[in-house]
């Protein structure tokens, strides 16, 4: 597989086979990535994978705490802006309403489509979840370089036959996730990754999200 092909037919996984990924070619994987660029060779990322047992504390917890309150926790860093402007907010509710044609759940089954996106805090049933930390103090440059990290790894996961979905809801757990882990007083969790080899049969996984064309986003000049 080289570059292009990982690329092109990598997607945001959301449902896997129950295949385990074994500790050594998770440690493979995170020590192929450390590649990644990031400036002044800051490597501003921490990851935390886990799997079995731990998973499901995970998954406990966040059950406990969004049967508490759905809308999650207070968190200054919100998934989306508030009032978010077009293009961005059309393109945000079409790959939804995509997925959830894929998946034949119309719009007026509201508990459906409820039932649907608390997977999410399963991590769809993924055997490997990983969570990527960053340091509160770092700036704008550290979380882009943490991005080019987390995309490698997604790449890097293509190239082993693996599938991958980044969540970034679990953006709404963020204070009671740092307790979870003992974190650092500066650090602060960023998103989630759900990792496993993905399930060729399932209709959500044949979801291809629009892109824009090239037009619309860039400009060439002096060419």
């Amino acid at each position: 597989m080289d570059v292009s092909q990982a690329v092109n037919q990598r997607i945001s996984t959301r449902a896997f086979l129950d295949k385990q990924i074994t500790a050594d070619e998770v440690r493979d994987w995170l020590a192929t990535a450390q590649r990644a660029p990031s400036g002044g060779n800051l490597q501003p990322w921490r990851v935390i994978a886990v799997t079995g047992a731990e998973k499901q504390a995970v998954i406990d917890l966040a059950q406990k705490k969004l049967a508490e309150d759905p809308r999650g926790e207070r968190t200054d860093r919100p998934i989306y802006p508030k009032d978010l402007w077009e293009p961005h907010e059309a393109r945000r509710r079409r790959v939804g309403e995509m997925m959830y044609e894929k998946l034949d759940i119309p719009r007026e089954d509201k508990a459906g489509r409820i039932q649907w996106f608390s997977r999410n805090f399963r991590f769809f049933d993924a055997p490997l979840a990983v969570f990527f930390v960053i340091d509160e103090r770092m700036g704008h440059g550290q979380w882009a370089h943490t991005g080019m990290f987390m995309q490698t790894l997604a790449l890097l996961a293509e190239e082993r036959g693996w599938g991958s979905c980044f969540q970034e809801c679990w953006g709404i757990l963020r204070p009671s996730l740092k307790e979870h882990f003992s974190l650092g007083e500066t650090e602060m969790l960023y998103c989630g990754m759900a990792v496993g080899y993905p399930d060729p049969d399932h209709p959500v996984n044949q979801l291809r999200a629009e892109r824009a064309e090239v037009h619309e986003f860039a400009e060439l000049k002096g060419f």
